[in-house]
């Protein structure tokens, strides 16, 4: 077969095109990995937000003539083309392309000014698609109408895994579609409905949120950040968990979630075998909420594995309680706590334990250090999702200490 970077530019001559300097300098280093190593299965990484190289984002004609090259490598079973420009007219075109490449598993198209009929395309192509198993469309503003449709193909498509739809304008209707299609769907094992549109006070959302986990037994991981969520969609969602045994890694972050939700989920906790990491990231629930997890996790909880409480205007007294907890709790391996009020008590809790070895350094987001005897917490970047958004320009993007609760719960092989 044709080297990849020679059949491209047969393309673009042929169809009177120059060629996108990024995309060719891309393709010539894959064909030297594909002749080192001519068994590997390969994700085609062209993100445009690559700092390494000099970068000439791709436009939907680029996608066009990408996805012809791409069409029969069995090889190549991913792409990403993140932060690009691709539009509707790319979208076209991938669309094209799930198609006609029966060997991609995972495909990538975040922040690529996808609208709502780009969102249609690439939903209508998923309904006889049987490969696909992780889809990010995160930041593409499909909205309302686009939203709908990918609602719908979930009645249809019974292949897809894991779905990325946040920030995508999503409206309460649509929300509300995701839900009902999934009491039925038994395929989807992960979904991303982060900062959808909401109008109104009612959490509507949330109250059929917690319908569907009460159906739903396959779903694993479900983000609702940026949800509007109070202590009342909390509510709703802890009485549904009552009844769900398979949902294990838990989003609520940035929300309106106060102590109060926390009485509902320490409660849920102490008979809830399966949760396995909780974000609860930019709330509030102050120090009475972390005391009552840290009672639940001190003597009841033996399942969960990852919590964290970042930026949740808790004080020494209740940031210590759940170090305490930790002693007691050996299943609790990561916890995350910067943003939140420290005072001496709780640098020297939590450098205590990392000092007698319980807590291990990557699994938590600060690092104690000492100044004229004293000792303090810095912050130090790990976490549950640090590079959902981005990945850094050297070393191992989906490292563990990073992206813990991927790490922990894995849907989907890539971010």
């Amino acid at each position: 077969m044709d080297k990849l970077q020679v059949q491209y530019c047969h393309f673009c001559s042929e169809n009177l095109r120059e060629t996108n300097p990024f995309v060719l300098n891309i393709l010539k280093d894959l064909d030297e990995e594909i002749t080192e190593k001519p068994e590997k299965e390969i994700i085609l990484n062209i993100a445009g937000n690559n700092r390494l190289r000099k970068v000439q984002r791709l436009t939907g004609e680029d996608f066009w003539l990408l996805s012809k090259v791409l069409r029969n490598r069995s090889l190549i079973i991913g792409l990403d083309v993140r932060y690009n420009l691709i539009s509707d007219v790319g979208a076209y075109y991938a669309a094209k392309l799930l198609q006609k490449q029966p060997h991609l598993t995972y495909l990538n198209l975040m922040f690529n000014d996808i609208g709502p009929d780009g969102g249609e395309l690439i939903a209508k192509a998923l309904h006889k698609n049987r490969t696909l198993k992780y889809l990010r469309m995160t930041g593409n503003k499909i909205e309302n109408t686009g939203g709908m449709v990918f609602a719908a193909m979930l009645q249809i498509n019974s292949s897809l895994e894991k779905l990325d739809l946040g920030d995508c304008d999503l409206g309460l209707q649509s929300v509300i579609a995701f839900s009902t299609v999934l009491t039925q769907n038994q395929a989807i094992k992960g979904i991303n409905l982060n900062r959808p549109i909401l109008y109104g006070e009612q959490e509507e959302s949330t109250v059929h949120m917690g319908h569907m986990l009460k159906e739903n037994h396959f779903l694993v991981e479900l983000h609702l950040c940026k949800h509007d969520m109070k202590n009342f969609g909390m509510q709703q969602l802890c009485n549904a968990l009552y009844l769900n045994s398979s949902l294990r890694y838990l989003d609520v972050s940035c929300n309106k979630i106060t102590r109060d939700g926390m009485v509902y989920l320490a409660d849920v906790l102490k008979s809830n075998t399966t949760l396995e990491v909780i974000d609860l990231s930019f709330n509030r629930i102050e120090n009475a909420g972390a005391k009552y997890l840290s009672e639940t996790l001190t003597s009841h909880n033996r399942s969960l594995k990852a919590l964290s409480v970042v930026s949740n205007k808790i004080e020494g007294e209740g940031l210590v309680a759940l170090s305490q907890s930790m002693k007691t709790n050996l299943i609790l391996s990561n916890i995350y706590i910067w943003g939140n009020k420290f005072d001496e008590a709780t640098c020297v809790a939590y450098s205590d334990l990392m000092k007698s070895g319980r807590l291990n350094p990557d699994n938590t987001d600060v690092e104690p250090y000492e100044v004229d005897g004293h000792v303090y917490l810095a912050e130090v970047s790990n976490g549950l999702k640090r590079h959902y958004y981005w990945t850094p320009t050297y070393g191992n993007p989906y490292d563990y200490s990073s992206s813990a609760g991927f790490a922990l719960v894995p849907v989907g092989q890539h971010l």
